[in-house]
């Protein structure tokens, strides 16, 4: 009998298949800390944030954690790679919903929905919207994985040129042109939105400053839907004061969550998500699809797994 362990709840009907589907697995949900549970898992699957070095010294019988997320960055990983633990993600899942997301904040932001809502507020009557197109723009999207793919397609069928950014330059799917990370000057006095869905790695902190917004154009959109990492905030707080662009969407942030005194709370133009681009009804079916699909390799004793991270990496 494999033991699983499952730190997040799962709804009957799914935990029904998984029974139904592996009858020689014993699944136990333990949303808190369960020492017999945890002691005796060989997988666990969980959102990652229960898993740190203490969790992994009690974790004696864990050969492989599926985790149902896409971060990774808090998780103890050299300790992970020492015990040489098969790690896992759901990456891939969260495509539809935060470009869904993404697109939204950039539909509302351009057709003047929140000006629309505001009015209706006050009961006044105005044409004076401010209203402007996607349509004939250019955006450039740092971190064309699976997610920023996506975005990229959405925003080619709206009209809008795509360009990627990844470390190598390489080509992803549905990008106009591709650049590397040291072409980031050059190209952000050209486009009009930018969107971040990078990782945190060590590549990636601190990648942007406040030098690459003084760069962009005074109208421009910036989104980080990634990491907060990306830029130091008091670097976004100084350009969005002066107002260096236009507009800031911002789903992560350094600290989380958000202080009630933060600046960005306040602040003209910046717009707080509370990490919740992710989020949707669909979430964990899809991450348990994936895990089915691993698990069933997982019993066989087969090496085909979906989305193995490279410790070293970080992703």
């Amino acid at each position: 009998m494999t033991n699983v362990l499952i730190t997040f709840t799962v709804k009957e009907e799914l935990m029904q298949r998984l029974r139904s589907e592996f009858p020689q697995v014993d699944f136990t949900i333990s949303t808190s800390k369960n020492q017999n549970a945890l002691e005796t898992a060989e997988v666990i699957l969980t959102y990652g944030e229960d898993i740190n070095k203490e969790t992994l010294d009690q974790a004696l019988a864990l050969k492989w954690l599926m985790i149902a997320s896409a971060g990774l960055e808090k998780m103890p990983l050299r300790e992970i790679g020492e015990r040489n633990i098969l790690i896992t993600n759901v990456k891939g899942i969260h495509k539809t919903p935060m470009t869904e997301s993404v697109m939204a904040h950039l539909l509302a932001i351009k057709r003047a929905v929140p000006w629309i809502y505001s009015q209706q507020r006050k009961n006044e009557w105005s044409k004076r919207s401010g209203s402007s197109e996607l349509f004939g723009s250019t955006a450039l999207i740092i971190g064309p994985g699976a997610i920023g793919s996506e975005i990229g397609r959405l925003l080619q069928a709206f009209g809008v040129k795509t360009i990627g950014c990844n470390r190598s330059g390489k080509q992803a799917p549905h990008m106009d042109d591709m650049i590397a990370f040291e072409q980031l000057n050059d190209t952000l006095p050209q486009v009009n939105i930018v969107i971040s869905v990078l990782p945190s790695t060590p590549e990636t902190r601190g990648l942007l400053t406040y030098e690459h917004f003084v760069l962009m154009k005074e109208d421009a959109i910036f989104m980080n839907f990634g990491r907060g990492d990306l830029i130091k905030e008091e670097q976004l707080i100084k350009a969005m004061s002066e107002h260096q662009i236009a507009f800031c969407v911002l789903d992560v942030f350094e600290n989380e969550p958000l202080g009630e005194n933060h600046p960005f709370w306040d602040m003209n133009g910046v717009i707080v998500s509370p990490h919740v681009s992710s989020h949707s009804s669909e979430y964990v079916p899809r991450a348990i699809e994936i895990f089915i699909q691993n698990l069933q390799e997982w019993m066989k004793e087969g090496t085909d797994f979906q989305n193995v991270i490279d410790v070293e990496k970080g992703y």
